[in-house]
């Protein structure tokens, strides 16, 4: 099997490749393994709207269900038993990627319950059970950037599990997110952790930023306001990964953590997938290229820039000053950001807590049938 060309490029550039998707389908037919061969895929990513998706079709569960049915299991039972055993068979296929890589790939994601987004105590609960009943150490724990999140990502690390914080929108949520990781390896470090053992991602969310003020930008219509859209998810990423590079390479914090053997917390592009029709399909992909990041794709975005992606490898380094520019003409226009970046994250916990609902509700009607 040959590697594709396009997706070895954007490798070969810096940034590692990971899907945004999974199901037992994917594991038991080769077609992760197949990925992983041919596509430079190492790591994947989950959230709950994958795993409803996922069973929702098919057949692959039917067995398992059957069993859990039979042993008495309730919905929130079944759930966790049918996700922890295809998120644990994920990071076995990638294990080999995983220690090539000395940790830093070879990574699958699970997230916590998204209806504990506001409670710090029940996400770290959560999350070390997660890590627990996974029991693989290419496992991160996957925990939103809410308000609530931030001291549970700090205890959660302190607790020598790696985590990759999801659902951030803004420069200010990404600096906290930051800070709430460099906590927790301190506190690690302080209870006698090794901290180089602990690696963590920060998921920032690309498309919705540009669905969002797109959308805000149309109602303003004048001429300067339509100019700027399809713009700002792009500059906002950019800004991003700026701030990532003072954190890790300019400033004076990380460094002393270094020398215990500390990595990098890298960025990670999410919701990379094109929502307006009317921009390329690989936008959120081509133009997001820089060393040490992650671009989680779904199946769709990944299939299309291994047809006819593009590598830029000067779309981010060099870019800051022109991001900036972006998001001030944005706001000069009468763009709202904070009320812009407080809708997204409110929105996105509504839209897995919505996924987790009707997957708890699928997933009893399954147990009910099979009883």
């Amino acid at each position: 099997m040959s590697t594709n060309d396009r997706l070895a490029r954007l490798s070969e550039a810096g940034v590692s490749v990971w899907l945004d998707d999974l199901s037992r389908d994917l594991l038991r037919s080769g077609g992760l393994a197949d990925l992983i061969a041919t596509r430079s895929v190492v790591g994947v990513t989950t959230n709950p709207s994958i795993f409803q998706a996922a069973l929702a079709n098919g057949d692959s569960y039917a067995e398992q269900v059957a069993a859990l049915a039979a042993g008495g299991a309730d919905a929130d039972a079944a759930i966790a038993a049918i996700t922890t055993d295809d998120v644990r068979d994920a990071c076995d296929v990638f294990a080999p990627v995983f220690v090539e890589s000395d940790g830093v790939d070879g990574r699958v994601s699970i997230e916590v319950d998204p209806r504990l987004a506001h409670d710090t105590d029940g996400t770290v609960a959560q999350a070390i059970e997660l890590w627990h009943a996974v029991d693989r150490p290419n496992l991160f724990i996957k925990i939103p950037a809410t308000k609530a999140g931030l001291p549970a990502i700090t205890r959660v690390l302190a607790e020598g599990i790696s985590v990759n914080v999801t659902l951030i929108f803004s420069l200010q949520r990404y600096s906290e997110v930051v800070d709430a990781f460099l906590d927790g390896l301190d506190a690690a470090l302080a209870a006698g952790r090794d901290i180089a053992e602990l690696h963590s991602v920060a998921s920032f969310f690309v498309s919705r930023v540009d669905t969002e003020i797109d959308k805000r930008l149309e109602a303003i219509g004048t001429d300067e306001a339509l100019a700027l859209r399809g713009k700002a998810a792009l500059a906002n990423a950019r800004l991003a990964y700026a701030r990532y590079l003072d954190v890790f390479t300019r400033e004076v914090r990380f460094p002393g953590l270094a020398s215990h053997g500390a990595r990098p917390q890298r960025a990670l592009w999410a919701s990379t997938g094109t929502k307006n029709p009317d921009y390329p399909d690989t936008l959120y992909v081509s133009e997001l290229v820089a060393p040490h990041t992650v671009n989680t794709m779904p199946g769709k975005t990944m299939a299309a820039f291994a047809e006819h992606g593009w590598v830029d490898e000067s779309s981010i380094i060099g870019q800051e000053s022109a991001a900036r520019a972006v998001m001030a003409a944005v706001a000069a226009v009468g763009v709202d950001l904070a009320d812009v970046f407080s809708v997204l994250e409110v929105e996105g916990v509504a839209k897995f807590i919505d996924a987790w609902t009707d997957l708890l509700a699928a997933t009893s009607d399954q147990l009910s049938t099979r009883a």
